[in-house]
């Protein structure tokens, strides 16, 4: 089995863990065996974006001490792998030693989706459901990461789905990290929009990949259209494989 470094975000971490888990059980489904650094913290993404170089450094050096060793490091979320292979290397421009260790670990690590699709060729884990679901692109995924058919292959491998068409699927949903805390307005209305192209597709259910999308819009749509769901890709996979709803090596109440 393919030995793969979990990295999990701040924002999975903390609020959401129910999609590391889920990530750890469809590598797993896959032949993978995931494993976790305790040791791990943040990437620095929040405060690289908030300018505060100095501090994101020393949180990048740290990643890279921790990962760095590591053949394979898959995320599911595509944000915090696009701030190691992207901006990693900017951080330490003036610093050559740190940026080769940057660019070289950057090189190894993965959004899960992708890892899933490009590297390992699996597109149907074996979940079914009778239904319909929308799609999110989130800014990370799509103009980060270049993202985009990985995460529909999945759903499109999903037994009886039907994925229907969105409008506006690639709109950012207003979240941005620090944008929803500087320009709350804005950002409101943003996921305001959001939600109503949804609810207005007709689908049963809003897929994307990334936590913080996650957290803005189904933060308002559990609020304003309660009974409407919105599920991070790893989680909906992983609810929904047929077997018991439960992975290889993963005993239920683990």
């Amino acid at each position: 089995m393919k030995a793969v470094s979990l990295f999990i975000p701040c924002i999975v971490d903390q609020w959401l863990p129910s999609i590391g888990l889920a990530a750890a059980d469809l590598l797993r489904r896959i032949g993978c065996r995931p494993y976790y650094r305790r040791q791990q913290t943040c990437c620095g993404q929040v405060l690289y974006n908030s300018g505060h170089t100095v501090a994101a450094r020393k949180l990048a050096r740290r990643f890279i001490e921790i990962f760095e060793a590591d053949e394979i490091v898959v995320s599911p979320s595509a944000s915090c792998v696009h701030m190691v292979k992207s901006h990693y290397p900017v951080l330490f421009a003036d610093e050559p030693s740190w940026r080769r260790r940057a660019e070289s670990l950057g090189a190894r690590v993965f959004e899960l989706s992708g890892f899933m699709v490009d590297h390992m060729g699996a597109t149907d884990v074996g979940a079914c459901f009778e239904g319909s679901v929308a799609f999110h692109e989130s800014c990370s995924h799509l103009r980060g990461l270049g993202l985009s058919d990985q995460p529909k292959a999945l759903l499109d491998g999903v037994s009886g789905l039907t994925r229907v068409s969105m409008e506006g699927p690639d709109i950012c949903c207003g979240f941005g990290g620090r944008f929803s805390v500087d320009y709350p307005e804005i950002s409101t209305a943003m996921v305001a929009d959001k939600a109503e192209r949804f609810v207005s597709s007709g689908a049963d259910v809003l897929i994307l990949g990334e936590p913080g999308c996650l957290l803005q819009i189904g933060g308002y749509v559990s609020r304003h259209y309660p009974g409407r769901r919105v599920v991070h890709l790893a989680a909906f996979l992983a609810e929904n494989v047929e077997d018991a709803r439960l992975s290889p090596g993963r005993k239920e109440g683990a």
